[in-house]
């Protein structure tokens, strides 16, 4: 079973170069920082957006982010830019909608998200999340706010 995964997830990260781009209509809404999209071909796919992470589920704001991204997006049609498939078989991408809004620097201004240092280095989503700081927009307002990738890792030693 593994190795087929292993196979399944090696061909589609060779169907989706890094610059790959495409139109498609947002479907669902799983969380703050990932959409199920309706591509043109009637297939649909999963769309983690990239450089940001949202609240989990059971975190402040999570269902605010979500919220966020469903006015944004939802039962729109959106270019999705496609950076890379990541383990879980989800397309990491930019999705830009409303002609030249892009979803995770809106998430960032909105204080839903914290800039993913981990995996990105742009400085213009890091002034984007620090201003919203400065300013206490969203979750920011929590002077304790726990980013998601702290609150998953506290999660697995509590279990």
């Amino acid at each position: 079973m593994r190795t087929l995964r292993l196979i399944v997830l090696l061909i589609v990260s060779t169907l989706f170069s890094y610059s790959q781009s495409f139109n498609a209509k947002v479907i669902g809404i799983t969380d703050g920082d990932t959409v199920k999209v309706l591509k043109l071909d009637s297939t649909t796919v999963k769309i983690r957006l990239v450089n940001i992470d949202c609240p989990e589920r059971k975190q402040a704001f999570s269902t605010k982010a979500k919220q966020f991204t469903s006015d944004a997006v939802f039962s729109k049609n959106v270019r999705i830019e496609v950076i890379k498939t990541d383990r879980y078989g989800r397309l990491v991408a930019n999705i830009i909608y409303d002609q030249d809004l892009n979803l995770s620097k809106e998430l960032l201004k909105a204080g839903l998200a914290w800039h993913y240092q981990k995996y990105s280095n742009d400085a213009s989503l890091q002034q984007l999340e620090d201003e919203a700081r400065a300013q206490k927009i969203g979750l920011w307002s929590d002077p304790h706010a726990i980013a998601p990738w702290q609150y998953r890792s506290n999660k697995k030693y509590k279990q």
